[in-house]
């Protein structure tokens, strides 16, 4: 078997089920893949520091080089060609085109962004830019607590501003925020991902501030650029293991921290009650006016889906049933959820136009003979682009798909031992090589294309 034989008659019928204009992308972020991490008058940020302590990444690695994708990103993009992409979402690294998060703008990192950007467009792919995938500014930390207080607002406005001063009338969209709820969670509760505190009241201050600063920089950039603006949440929907209230309850909460918490706010000026509630002393505090900055309209909702919550409070909990089988993050797939999730939320908020901006699997990719055989991730590929059809057929207004990720890059905590590419880096030599899962994304595009002009 050859890459090229996994696409089959079904999947051009796949194809079809996708309007004429939708937008088949695949998506990346700054820490992720651009390395070049003290190059250009770069400053450090928040996950340079965290990759220094001792402990924090599973495989002791960094960022410095990653990807290298600050020097190769001619070739990457010449790689999306030749996949097909008509989109491309991409994060700026804030600490890059301002050093300390404030001050001085750095031409040099706007100068990286401006020649990408503009090929990308010379590619016949629209730019579709993220403001904040994680990557803070370490000065902003330092000085002012960095998300921990209320003075980053007006700094991360003001980044906005000139970013979309900038680029607003070369990109198809700007995105403020990538998953605040990593952000905060994982950041600042548990201690997973940078800074690595450990404090649920710190937790959720860190979330109302990033709320907070959403709010500000759409502002900020509805005054400078008539581009499409928006923000990427992402929604892991809970279920409960069992029909016993305590589950249910219990997967409640857990969606309130995490869909409601974020969606409540910016489409209905409010947190939810309950969870308030649960919060108790850890709740957040709210000034007023807060709550009006962060409702701000949107031209779209950015959703990142990878699996689903599965909520037991019994011991040992009940595990989930897997019947699809589990990533190598150990994440259940449960395309089923995606269909669900969105008439929900199309439901309960009538939210604007949906972007699909992630979505993908960490799969336990091998190099032989020159060929990566994903087939585990077309599977997961057709499954989700089915759910997504599904969705649509039932009316929620979905305008594209990026899949995470193009490139096999630095997944955070993990560090370089999870692939979520469509394309295998070595990163010895920083050789990319199309997996299966590249040839049979490609033939779904061309095929969409080819439907899309009348041709099947």
């Amino acid at each position: 078997m050859t890459a090229n034989d996994n696409f089959k008659p079904a999947d051009t019928n796949l194809a079809t089920h996708f309007p004429a204009g939708f937008q088949w992308g695949s998506a990346t972020s700054a820490a992720q893949i651009e390395g070049a991490s003290a190059l250009d008058g770069k400053g450090p940020s928040i996950w340079d520091t965290f990759c220094g302590e001792p402990g924090r990444i599973n495989d002791a690695s960094n960022i410095d080089v990653a990807c290298d994708h600050y020097h190769l990103f001619r070739e990457d993009i010449a790689r999306m060609k030749w996949l097909g992409l008509e989109a491309y979402r991409f994060s700026i690294s804030w600490p890059r085109v301002q050093a300390l998060g404030e001050g001085a703008w750095n031409e040099a990192g706007f100068a990286f962004y401006d020649q990408l950007i503009d090929a990308l467009v010379e590619a016949g792919i629209k730019p579709h830019v993220t403001l904040y995938h994680w990557d803070l500014p370490q000065a902003l930390h330092d000085s002012m607590g960095g998300w921990l207080s209320r003075e980053i607002v007006p700094h991360f406005a003001a980044y906005a501003a000139e970013v979309a001063r900038r680029f607003g009338a070369k990109v198809a969209s700007i995105a403020t925020l990538n998953e605040p709820w990593c952000v905060a969670t994982l950041g600042y509760e548990t201690g997973q991902f940078a800074p690595g505190m450990r404090s649920r009241k710190a937790a959720m201050q860190v979330s109302h501030h990033l709320m907070m600063a959403h709010g500000a920089a759409i502002q900020a950039m509805r005054a400078v650029t008539q581009t499409q603006l928006g923000v990427v949440l992402n929604h892991t929907p809970a279920f409960p293991a069992e029909p016993i209230e305590a589950d249910r309850q219990a997967a409640r909460i857990d969606d309130g921290l995490n869909v409601r918490w974020y969606m409540d706010p910016i489409f209905r000026g409010s947190y939810p009650a309950d969870v308030i509630e649960h919060l108790g002393e850890d709740a957040p505090q709210i000034e007023p006016q807060d709550l009006t900055l962060i409702q701000q309209p949107l031209d779209f909702l950015g959703v990142n889906f990878y699996t689903r919550s599965f909520i037991s409070t019994q011991t040992p909990a009940v595990p989930a049933p897997g019947k699809l089988g589990f990533t190598d993050m150990g994440w259940e797939i449960y395309p089923k959820a995606l269909t669900q999730h969105l008439v929900r939320i199309t439901r309960e908020y009538s939210p604007p136009p949906i972007f699909i901006t992630e979505n993908g699997m960490a799969n336990a990719d091998e190099l032989v003979d020159g060929q990566v055989m994903d087939v585990e991730r077309i599977a997961y590929l057709k499954a989700h682009l089915a759910a997504l059809a599904q969705a649509m057929d039932m009316g929620v207004d979905v305008r594209g798909y990026f899949y995470w990720s193009l490139l096999d890059n630095f997944e955070w905590n993990s560090g370089y031992l999870k692939r979520f590419g469509i394309f295998h880096v070595d990163y010895s030599n920083q050789q990319r090589v199309a997996k299966a899962s590249a040839h049979w994304y490609r033939a779904l595009i061309e095929a969409f294309g080819s439907a899309s002009r009348g041709g099947a």
